[in-house]
């Protein structure tokens, strides 16, 4: 039986990707490699409208999957969202978009998977204990880990059953956030509140990073569901 971590080496006509064995153990971030437009339905670039011939050839984006000319899909580029091992084809209107994408990859996952102090509290946790916990990403992406509590523990939170992601304001200042999630088939809450104790830069960013986390699991169930 696969276990959570396993991978293999999976080969489209878009190229190889490294994927989970296991469906269930994907990660929130990750993107389905997206339909061809069929040859027959695309006579012409999606994008300058030159006609397909012998000379002009059709190139499908890894990215949307649309049919362009050459000079219209002529970048190859990363795109780990959709787990592919190499740079890929990628049309001019999906560059800047994957460039987005590759600069959450590169720099906030890793900002999660360091973690950041912060004071927790729940349905759970009484408020007025002031527990603190170090919150992290799990290695897998799926998950928020809390390490470290003295007096209470903290079960992980799993990320695609975050359901609202609320940020904590005062005096127009970030304090922290609430994230409302399932836990054990129960909607509840769990507040994150900035440890003046503890490295307060290191506690914004990876808010910041975390705001991002969830738009782009929101945009990866959008692609799913439509």
């Amino acid at each position: 039986m696969a276990g959570a971590g396993d991978k293999k080496l999976v080969r489209s006509k878009s190229g190889l990707r490294m994927v989970c064995v296991n469906e269930r153990f994907r990660s929130p971030f990750e993107l389905e490699e997206p339909p061809w437009i069929p040859d027959n339905e695309c006579l012409e670039c999606m994008e300058c409208h030159v006609r397909f011939d012998l000379m002009k050839r059709r190139h499908h984006c890894r990215r949307c999957g649309k049919c362009f000319c050459n000079v219209c899909c002529g970048n190859s580029i990363a795109l780990p969202r959709m787990a592919f091992v190499d740079p890929v084809r990628v049309c001019g209107t999906c560059v800047p978009v994957t460039r987005k994408e590759n600069e959450f990859f590169d720099k906030h996952i890793k900002v999660l998977m360091n973690g950041a102090h912060f004071l927790v509290s729940d349905d759970s946790i009484d408020e007025n204990e002031n527990e603190t916990f170090l919150c992290k990403l799990t290695q897998d992406h799926r998950h928020i880990s809390f390490e470290g509590g003295e007096n209470a523990k903290h079960p992980p939170i799993q990320l695609d059953q975050i359901t609202a992601v609320q940020i904590i304001t005062s005096a127009d200042e970030t304090q922290g956030l609430t994230l409302k999630h399932k836990q054990q088939g129960q909607m509840t809450q769990s507040k994150l509140m900035v440890s003046e104790s503890h490295n307060r830069k290191q506690s914004m960013t990876w808010l910041a990073s975390m705001q991002k986390a969830m738009k782009m699991i929101h945009e990866a169930r959008g692609d799913s569901e439509s």
